[in-house]
């Protein structure tokens, strides 16, 4: 089934307990537990990524990927004690995001490759690699652009319901394009590499995440920091990248960046906006550097 109405889910309900081992409906743009009473949902003060027990939402988060694709899905999931496949059906004909949740475990029945099939450590790195997989980007090994599409709005809705602020900055390698073109693509991929590994050594905290946008482009997202405090933190990575030569054909090569912040404090935006201002800033960042070091060797 591609999605389900809650008329359904109720005739439903007996043979989902029957089949599966857990069954319960969220708010998947909230991220939290619905409550199901004579076909009306009322929101509970469950968070929904709690029932993992790493307090923190999942990376490979099939529910808001099912809602915003209105169709079934399918993953594996590891909690502290068991494998689980975990289905996600999109509920229609409601006024809010709505997901039905269907768990197995799958510990003890599903088995992958070659090993000792009374333990579960094979499929648990199984269910890691495959997640892995599915949200970040190969080559970086920072979070991929579907990470972006399903991670920002939830952190948006979360920033908007604590009154906190939250900061995206769209960053970009300058030159890219030359260094791929003087140097090879093997120059290109280093670029990106090496700019990747200063922000995940700079970023690192619970609350902020990176992603490769696209292309020589970066996006990172700072929970409950104002662009101010964002500013500083990106100012360090922008001076450790130019303190990093890179060496393509015996020559040097000096990366730069450039980046914009756009912070949403008190007025809810929506993720598509917070991105644009971002990369408008970014561009206009840009420019203004590229001015500067024209004027600069004019005058010398």
């Amino acid at each position: 089934m591609d999605s389900i109405t809650l008329d359904e889910i109720k005739d439903k309900l007996d043979f989902f307990h029957k089949m599966y081992d857990a069954v319960r409906l969220i708010d998947p743009l909230h991220k939290i537990v619905l409550d199901f009473r004579n076909t009306s949902m009322f929101p509970t003060d469950e968070i929904c990524y709690c029932y993992w027990g790493n307090n923190k939402i999942c990376d490979n988060c099939i529910s808001i990927r099912s809602y915003n694709e209105d169709r079934s899905l399918v993953k594996m999931e590891k909690n502290l004690n068991a494998v689980l496949l975990v289905t996600a059906i999109p509920i229609t004909n409601v006024g809010q995001p709505a997901v039905l949740e269907l768990f197995k475990n799958v510990t003890d029945t599903m088995f992958i490759g070659e090993g000792d099939y009374n333990k579960s450590e094979m499929l648990t790195q199984y269910v890691r690699e495959i997640n892995d997989a599915i949200v970040k980007d190969p080559l970086s090994s920072l979070y991929n652009r579907r990470y972006i599409d399903e991670r920002l709005p939830a952190d948006i809705v979360k920033s908007a319901l604590t009154h906190k602020p939250l900061s995206v900055c769209f960053i970009d390698i300058d030159n890219f394009k030359a260094i791929n073109d003087s140097y090879g693509h093997e120059a290109g991929d280093l670029a990106i590499k090496t700019v990747s590994e200063i922000i995940l050594r700079t970023v690192g905290c619970e609350n902020t995440w990176a992603a490769r946008y696209g292309g020589d482009e970066f996006l990172i997202c700072f929970n409950g920091i104002k662009e101010e405090e964002a500013q500083l933190i990106m100012e360090r990575i922008q001076k450790e990248a130019e303190n990093i030569p890179l060496s393509a054909k015996d020559e040097s090569i000096k990366l730069t960046l450039s980046f914009g912040i756009r912070t949403m404090d008190e007025t809810p935006v929506t993720a598509k906006e917070m991105i644009r201002d971002a990369d408008k800033k970014m561009y206009t960042a840009k420019k203004r550097s590229y001015k500067l070091k024209h004027e600069r060797r004019r005058s010398v």
